[in-house]
């Protein structure tokens, strides 16, 4: 978590997400050791307003988020989660080093060489994810998760929710979120553990929010823009509609079903399934890209399986073509405290939900 504003103490804990489409908040407890949702909300996003994973339109932003919760008695104490192209995580090998000021430093000079932004213009944030035994007559290693987000970038973020009357408590890679959120839809073994697998974890949104993690603990993660934003917005202008209207056409028809078997105008349906499938085939190609430069990392244990959750997750055909194209398995994961929510909004839910999780 990068740490950019006081900690929360006690109480709940609201986690925000701003997408293309909508701003979106949980609230969750603590309650007898497990954790409960005891509010919620979205509300639509003005078309423009936040584009790529960042901020466009401050003042448009703040009116959302003034609206989601004023409708929602919530926690005004918020957790913010971002993903974009100008956040940068890399997993280091680095020796050993018990004191946290000298692991700080020995960060911060190997991040200067491989982060490529000005340290000076960044937040810069380390978490010991795995150590190596020692080998032969060398001392042994750990593997570190270093994130490097542009101070400029999160205040864009920042600015906005301050403005709607909110209180950021902290700044999140929206990436840890979603792991939180679904860290437990792991296999069950037959005495029933759970075993300790490798998953890619796919938030299909307005972008494509792709973490790898074993258990909690993120091994690699990448923001592409091959996410729903781009499919609607090329449907949207051959077709003349609104990208809500977009969207919705997207939804109805699906990978899966014959066109001629669908209801509804045939030009706009075949549109929408040439738009799909272009789409598809790009999010397969950036899936694929991700993992081989992954694989290719030092520290890289291979991935088992995929779970892909957000709004794109409810496109039917869309993780059978992941799966086809990829050659691993491949599920859609709902939290268990959100299943009792209609599919759309469980599946919007999950970023903030997770982002809620942070302490």
């Amino acid at each position: 978590m990068l740490n950019l504003t006081r900690k929360k103490k006690g109480g709940a804990t609201v986690g925000l997400d701003i997408e293309a489409g909508s701003v979106a908040a949980v609230e969750v407890q603590g309650q007898n050791g497990s954790t409960a949702v005891t509010g919620s909300g979205i509300v639509p996003l003005a078309p423009g307003a936040f584009r790529e994973g960042e901020v466009a339109d401050p003042d448009r932003v703040a009116e959302a988020l003034k609206e989601l919760f004023s409708a929602n008695r919530i926690s005004k104490q918020v957790r913010l989660g971002v993903a974009n192209q100008r956040v940068v995580v890399r997993t280091m090998r680095l020796p050993v080093i018990e004191d946290p000021k000298e692991m700080a430093a020995a960060v911060r000079f190997q991040a200067a060489e491989q982060i490529p932004m000005p340290l000076d213009q960044a937040v810069l944030e380390h978490q010991v994810v795995g150590g190596v035994p020692a080998e032969e007559g060398e001392s042994p290693k750990v593997d570190v998760v270093v994130v490097a987000a542009r101070r400029d970038m999160v205040a864009s973020f920042v600015e906005p929710v301050r403005r709607a009357g909110l209180e950021p408590v902290g700044v999140d890679l929206s990436a840890f979120g979603m792991i939180r959120a679904l860290g437990d839809f792991g296999v069950v073994a037959e005495d029933g553990t759970r075993t300790a697998e490798t998953v890619l974890y796919c938030n299909v949104i307005d972008i494509l929010n792709l973490a790898v993690a074993r258990g909690r603990s993120c091994l690699f993660t990448r923001v592409a823009n091959t996410g729903l934003e781009t499919i609607a917005a090329r449907f949207a202008t051959e077709r003349g509609l609104s990208t809500e209207h977009a969207n919705q056409w997207l939804l109805h028809v699906g990978l899966e079903a014959p066109v001629e078997s669908l209801e509804g105008d045939p030009d706009t349906i075949a549109a929408a399934r040439s738009a799909l499938e272009e789409g598809a085939g790009a999010m397969v190609g950036d899936l694929r890209l991700s993992l081989d430069y992954y694989g290719a990392q030092e520290s890289a244990i291979p991935v088992e399986r995929i779970v892909v959750c957000g709004p794109g997750s409810g496109i039917a055909g869309l993780p059978a073509r992941m799966e086809a194209g990829l050659g691993l398995p491949v599920s859609v994961a709902t939290p268990a405290p959100l299943s009792e929510m209609p599919g759309d909004a469980a599946a919007r839910l999950i970023l903030p939900f997770g982002l809620a999780l942070a302490s």
